[in-house]
């Protein structure tokens, strides 16, 4: 077999092999948003006054190009896991000089999402119920969710939007705000805050007036 030969197909063998492996990580392969989908979801929201887009499992880059191209001076930030995906993603950012977009390879379980302004996501529903835990867990501020055919559990959607493909393929729109409540510490009170008390506290904290 030719040097030439034997050197693609090992690639395509590990390109394969990172797909399998990733998708027996997450449970899902990493699948293309279609292009009525990525309009929908475009169409969907208002530009952004600050804090970056997230593309949560972006895979192969169709929607966080996209997302990167309509608005060029806005941070996007996409996580995918799976390498060959995420390299495909990282070839064609570079070749567009998209100098707004940064790409993660890492879970969306990893995501820093604290400054966020919008979320979007086409990802599985355990991965959607793994989303709604880390919101809930982690999220203080409010944040526009946009998410491809799969719902957030427990929550209602501010918009759904039908695609005319053949599966009616929902596009759901969240607005969420956080139920993160506490009561503060008394001054003889030695116990720490925790993480998401101490965010709260400086989120909500205010310079005395002179």
């Amino acid at each position: 077999m030719p040097l030439l030969e034997l050197i693609i197909l090992v690639f395509v063998l590990l390109t394969v092999l990172s797909i399998v492996w990733t998708t027996l990580q997450t449970g899902i392969s990493p699948m293309m948003s279609s292009g009525k989908a990525c309009q929908a979801m475009l169409a969907s929201i208002e530009m952004p006054a600050n804090g970056p887009l997230i593309d949560l499992g972006s895979g192969w880059g169709t929607l966080v190009i996209a997302l990167a191209r309509k608005h060029p001076r806005q941070q996007v930030i996409g996580y995918e896991l799976s390498w060959f995906p995420w390299l495909v993603s990282i070839i064609r950012k570079y070749s567009l000089r998209l100098d707004n977009l940064t790409l993660y390879r890492k879970a969306f379980n990893n995501a820093e999402l604290s400054n966020a302004s919008i979320l979007f996501c086409y990802l599985f529903p355990g991965g959607m119920v793994a989303l709604h835990k880390k919101l809930k867990r982690e999220l203080l501020n409010e944040i526009l969710i946009v998410s491809n055919t799969f719902a957030l559990p427990s929550c209602q959607p501010t918009k759904v939007t039908r695609l005319k493909d053949f599966y009616r393929t929902p596009i759901y729109v969240y607005y969420w705000r956080p139920k993160f409540s506490f009561t503060p510490r008394k001054n003889n009170d030695d116990k720490p805050y925790s993480k998401n008390e101490e965010k709260h506290l400086i989120s909500h904290s205010t310079r005395p007036t002179k």
